[in-house]
C-alpha cells in the first residue's frame, strides 16, 4: 500500500503521540511539554494534531476494513 504525504505525517504525528505518552507513563516525562511549554499555545496544537492524526487513521481504518 503506498503512503499520501498526509498519510506520512498522520503516522508521524501518531508515533510522536506514542512516545510521548510512553515517556510519561513509564518516566513521568512530558516531552512535548518540555520543549515547547506546559500547555502553552504550540504545545496544544501538537496534541491536537496527534488527536486528529488518531481520528483520520481510525476513520480510514474502519472504512477500508467496510470495503
Amino acid at each position: 500500500m503506498k503512503m499520501s504525504a498526509l498519510d506520512w505525517l498522520f503516522f508521524v504525528l501518531l508515533v510522536v503521540g506514542g512516545l510521548n505518552w510512553g515517556l510519561v507513563g513509564i518516566f513521568k516525562f512530558d516531552l512535548v511539554a518540555t520543549l515547547l511549554g506546559d500547555m502553552s499555545t504550540l504545545s496544544r496544537v501538537v496534541y491536537s494534531l496527534v488527536g486528529i492524526s488518531a481520528i483520520f487513521v481510525l476513520l480510514k481504518g474502519l472504512m477500508k476494513k467496510n470495503v
